[in-house]
């Protein structure tokens, strides 16, 4: 019980549970100000905040309440008593860890949807079937969860597997969990396309962008700075795409950052979430470069980049190994069905830094 106190007394530090209180008093002056409300932008935006602060608050208010309670009848409890009183004890040890991990989504925008793309990297048809595999985890992982996984754009690879694939995951807290999976994924498997049985290294990069409102997107892409092709479908979805050109593909030519949607029948309708999502991408390059400025004006330095190989999983010996965090497991089947949410809970403490892999050695 002496644990779930001082868990509680750590959390309070760091949420600044004192701060947001005084906040929250402020807010609610204003709240209480009829003349707020004759600007509804404002007063949106300030019921927004307050409502966020007062969550957090009451529940930290609640759980403090109820572990110092207990902590006193465990106190005077005989041993048949503590028995009964450990079923609550437990329930509120997992509300104080749910709680933690509201602390863990340090990004912006970490309640939006997520918009992934997989892409394959060199190595061929081994690592369009990586890809593959890690574009069908990741929408597992989204199923699993019960949220909204949308197709916008799939490049099938030569024999197996995709070269690139483009999706949206939208649910609670979706870019927030997404978040640590952006990086380099590698496989380490004897490859089911060589007839030698040899075993194969291939390489797959995963990229999350949060899908912000398009209201908070203030950036102008002119013309000349746009190629667009149009291209049939490859997917199923009805005769209307698979036999005409609807499909669109829109090059952002300062960056080459390339984005395509054949998720409609309509190309007007794809060449504008094509550019939607080219819009999406080329705002988050411009938070990550103020980030970045930021982190450098205050002396800071991330331990690993995100460009990195973040995870590996070698299949042969059953087992994927995260190198940022050190987490292993060795039930790969399970993982490439989309059960990641230990491997996304570890890589938000990493984000936060709160946790790191004892080792960051390469494996073989």
């Amino acid at each position: 019980m002496q644990d779930l106190l001082e868990k509680l007394a750590s959390l309070r530090e760091y949420l600044d549970i004192p701060g947001k209180t005084r906040r929250l008093s402020e807010l609610d002056r204003h709240l209480s100000d009829p003349d707020l409300w004759n600007d509804p932008e404002r007063a949106r935006k300030v019921n927004q905040e307050a409502g966020s602060l007062r969550r957090v608050t009451d529940i930290y208010t609640r759980l403090q309440s109820d572990a110092s309670g207990l902590s006193e009848m465990l106190e005077m409890a005989d041993d048949d008593e503590k028995a009964m009183l450990q079923e609550e004890q437990t329930s509120l040890e997992k509300q104080v860890g749910d709680l933690y991990r509201e602390t863990l989504f340090t990004m912006q925008h970490a309640d939006a949807a997520a918009i992934v793309r997989v892409k394959s990297g060199a190595g061929g048809t081994e690592s369009m079937d990586w890809a593959g595999m890690l574009e069908r985890m990741f929408m597992r992982w989204g199923e699993r969860r019960n949220y909204k996984v949308e197709l916008i754009d799939q490049q099938d690879g030569d024999q197996a597997g995709i070269t690139s694939a483009e999706f949206i995951i939208r649910g609670e807290r979706a870019y927030g969990m997404m978040a640590p999976e952006h990086g380099v994924h590698r496989l380490v498997r004897v490859s089911p396309f060589d007839s030698n049985n040899r075993r194969h290294t291939s390489f797959a990069s995963v990229d999350v962008v949060p899908e912000v409102p398009p209201e908070e997107i203030n950036i102008h892409i002119p013309d000349s700075d746009l190629r667009r092709d149009v291209f049939r479908s490859q997917g199923a979805g009805g005769q209307g795409v698979n036999t005409t050109d609807s499909a669109v593909r829109l090059t952002h030519l300062p960056t080459g950052i390339a984005v395509a949607s054949q998720v409609t029948r309509s190309q007007i309708k794809n060449h504008e979430i094509a550019l939607q999502i080219l819009k999406q991408r080329l705002y988050d390059i411009e938070l990550k470069k103020i980030e970045a400025a930021e982190m450098a004006a205050r002396g800071e330095q991330k331990k690993i980049e995100w460009g990195n190989q973040i995870r590996s999983y070698v299949l042969d010996k059953q087992y994927v190994k995260d190198h940022r965090t050190g987490v292993m497991r060795h039930d790969s089947g399970n993982i490439l069905d989309g059960d990641l949410d230990e491997f996304m809970w570890a890589g938000l403490e990493w984000m936060a830094g709160k946790r790191s892999a004892e080792e960051l050695g390469e494996d073989e």
